[in-house]
């Protein structure tokens, strides 16, 4: 099995299918996050993939720097949020000056992190009274299809770290506070598979897993109805934090 780390960088590899089968992140959720730093804030999206919610911060007028450790990914970003500006990085290590930002957000990323370093690393760069933001799309696994895909995928790191006791952050940043939305995304069979296939796990499997993954997805989606063209409902939760800067 991949190390953590080599799950955590794997993105790269399926970034066709992240953009393809990942959702994108309620505009109002998104909202939330930013309501503290008032309009037109300068923000960072690190973590930023191929720009899932880069895309929403800037439809929300925004100025957005994507700060992401996998070049692939950022390529991909820059193709679907043209103009966007966009570094190498990582939470533990931005290029970016000090208290140069007003909001920080982490999209689908922050169980990634390690929750000191990236706080205060992120911490550096947001400015005083500014935002870091986290927020995840889970899918609703109350629905039992969907609970049977988990199942056949296995759960992720995200998930496994929301069912716990949540997210953590560290000084320079106040206490959490969080909100839940919950939603539906159309999908299509092959909208389906790519999402199956953007996930750490499957990206980094043996091949005789990720077959038997394909073998046993396939099964259920044609169970479930997702043939051809057909849609059928994928249910979300979105589940977004934020803190505030203290002095």
């Amino acid at each position: 099995m991949a190390t953590r780390d080599e799950m955590a960088r794997s993105f790269g590899a399926a970034a066709e299918s992240y953009e393809t089968g990942r959702p994108e992140y309620p505009r109002e959720a998104v909202a939330w996050l930013l309501e503290p730093v008032g309009p037109r804030p300068r923000v960072a999206d690190v973590g930023a993939g191929t720009g899932k919610l880069t895309r929403v911060v800037k439809s929300l007028g925004a100025e957005v720097i994507a700060v992401e450790p996998d070049a692939e990914m950022l390529d991909a970003l820059r193709g679907a949020v043209p103009g966007v500006e966009t570094l190498i990085g990582t939470a533990e290590r931005v290029n970016l000056p000090d208290e140069s930002v007003d909001a920080v957000l982490l999209g689908q990323a922050w169980h990634w992190v390690e929750p000191q370093a990236g706080s205060g690393e992120l911490g550096r760069i947001t400015k005083p009274g500014g935002i870091l933001g986290l927020i995840w799309n889970i899918r609703d696994e109350s629905v039992p299809w969907v609970a049977r895909l988990t199942a056949i995928m296995k759960g992720s790191a995200a998930e496994q770290l929301l069912a716990g006791d949540g997210p953590v952050v560290h000084a320079p940043y106040s206490e959490l506070e969080d909100r839940e939305w919950t939603w539906t995304r159309p999908m299509t069979r092959a909208a389906l598979h790519a999402m199956v296939f953007s996930r750490s796990y499957v990206i980094t499997a043996a091949d005789a897993e990720r077959a038997r993954i394909g073998e046993e997805t396939a099964a259920l989606f044609d169970e479930i109805g997702a043939v051809g063209d057909a849609t059928i409902e994928l249910p979300y939760v979105t589940r977004a934090y934020r803190a505030v800067k203290t002095p």
